[in-house]
């Protein structure tokens, strides 16, 4: 739970950066990548992970940010992908940075009932991190490289 705006806003621009690296890190051609035949893909989280931020971010939070369509479907361009959510992304920080740290406490009704703002920023940067690590998976899975978010992968430290 997020009770003083500048932190969060400090987590979200990392936790963006980081996003935007494993999304950057995807191959047209792996889009449509999962573990096994209907599991979520690579394009699909990542365009999940896109209209998430944007709903929950305007819709439960109360943010004046743009968010996805129901009837918009996955790009088949990763391009595509990273741009709506850099729009996304960077509206939401700029949103946020017109907070309070009173607005935090304010109540919303959260996936489950009541809460307050400062908890479910908390909860979109863990949905992020959530389907961020099942994107690195796939990732390597699918043979491309994972980019380091929290830390060096796997091929820096053979690197080294």
């Amino acid at each position: 739970m997020y009770r003083v705006v500048e932190d969060f806003l400090t987590d979200w621009k990392a936790n963006a950066e980081g996003t935007l690296s494993v999304f950057k890190a995807m191959k047209d051609d792996k889009l449509d990548f999962s573990i096994v035949e209907g599991h979520n893909s690579l394009g699909w989280l990542a365009w999940h992970l896109t209209g998430s931020a944007g709903s929950i971010a305007k819709h439960v939070i109360g943010l004046d940010v743009p968010s996805l369509t129901r009837d918009e479907q996955t790009p088949s361009s990763v391009v595509q992908i990273v741009h709506r959510y850099e729009i996304i992304a960077n509206a939401i920080l700029k949103e946020a940075e017109k907070l309070t740290d009173e607005d935090l406490l304010t109540e919303v009704n959260g996936f489950t009932g009541p809460t307050t703002k400062g908890k479910m920023l908390g909860k979109l940067i863990e949905h992020q991190t959530h389907h961020r690590g099942q994107m690195t998976v796939l990732l390597r899975q699918a043979g491309l490289t994972v980019p380091p978010v929290e830390g060096p992968t796997k091929e820096m430290k053979q690197g080294s």
